[in-house]
């Protein structure tokens, strides 16, 4: 019940925001589909990706809609399932060996659950502590029930890395809802929002900003397309967006404008953590499961990195 009225609240500006998502999505996909109509007779291959990214977006928005207007529940069912696969994602593509049996199981079925249960809860002093601190302590012990210490040190940082990137950040998204700020009762999912389509835009006009005007790479050797061009245009514009959206948050113009710089550059710098990783193991994506975006983690590399800044700084400052 209190999802629901919560949500009432909120709604006004939801349906504002979500007609506004709608609006920009049906805009590109106009764009995209004429695209794809001129170049019907020698089709290419950047507007085809271009199509499928879109497509992949509308699925994505109908999805978190979902979630949103389900309510609390909602949002935590849906990032707790979008940590399961992007861990899954994660453990898939570094070596494991048959001593990790135990510690893999405890992730999967012991931590993931009960960080998501913990938020479900609002039990803030242990699900800020369980991951990276009892689970940190209870992985290394598993990994040394099989007595295999073969590149011991290195299966047991991916477990937990995994675990910590996947579970304990994401978690932090839905964890928003918990916050009790005075003024703004039943309107927290809207944080959620802000933090997503921020972030999210920042990737999104960095690559246009970088196709546009880049010309100096930033980080070759992480990641050969990011350009300082790219970086300066995308977090200034993804910012400026921030502050446009004060309205659905209980920060002012400013404050908006200032914790939107803040979570942009932890995003960008979650996008090459997350990059230099993957070219540590040789790949280019995560995995296949969003067409045109790669996996789970491909998209949500920067909101890893973002959600725990976001929500800690909310929460001192403003709960």
């Amino acid at each position: 019940m209190k999802d629901w009225i919560g949500f009432a609240h909120g709604l006004p500006h939801s349906v504002l925001l979500f007609a506004g998502v709608a609006g920009v999505l049906l805009i590109a996909t106009v764009i995209a589909e004429w695209l794809r109509w001129k170049t019907r007779e020698r089709p290419s291959a950047v507007v085809a990706n271009l199509v499928a990214r879109i497509r992949a977006w509308w699925v994505m928005a109908l999805v978190v809609g979902l979630a949103f207007a389900i309510g609390r529940v909602g949002m935590i069912v849906l990032f707790a399932l979008v940590s399961l696969f992007a861990l899954r994602e994660f453990i898939t593509l570094a070596p494991t060996r048959r001593g990790d049996y135990y510690a893999l199981l405890a992730a999967f079925y012991l931590a993931l659950p009960l960080q998501y249960w913990l938020v479900y809860t609002d039990w803030y002093g242990l699900y800020t502590l369980l991951i990276p601190v009892y689970a940190f302590l209870l992985l290394p012990i598993l990994s040394t029930i099989g007595g295999d210490t073969t590149r011991y040190l290195e299966r047991t940082a991916k477990v937990q890395w995994g675990l910590m990137i996947c579970v304990f950040c994401i978690s932090h998204v839905p964890a928003l809802i918990n916050l009790r700020i005075p003024g703004y009762e039943g309107r927290n999912l809207l944080l959620i929002a802000f933090l997503v389509i921020v972030v999210q835009s920042s990737d999104v006009l960095q690559y246009v900003w970088g196709k546009l005007c880049g010309k100096r790479l930033i980080a070759p050797k992480l990641s050969p397309s990011k350009t300082l061009e790219g970086f300066i245009g995308g977090v200034a514009s993804a910012t400026a967006l921030g502050a446009a959206l004060w309205w659905i948050t209980p920060f002012n113009p400013w404050q908006a404008a200032v914790l939107a710089l803040v979570i942009n550059l932890m995003g960008f710098y979650g996008g090459l953590v997350m990059s230099a990783i993957k070219r540590d193991r040789g790949i280019k994506d995560w995995g296949h499961m969003i067409e045109g975006h790669g996996g789970v983690l491909d998209r949500l590399d920067s909101v890893c990195f973002a959600a725990p800044v976001f929500f800690h700084l909310i929460r001192y400052w403003w709960v």
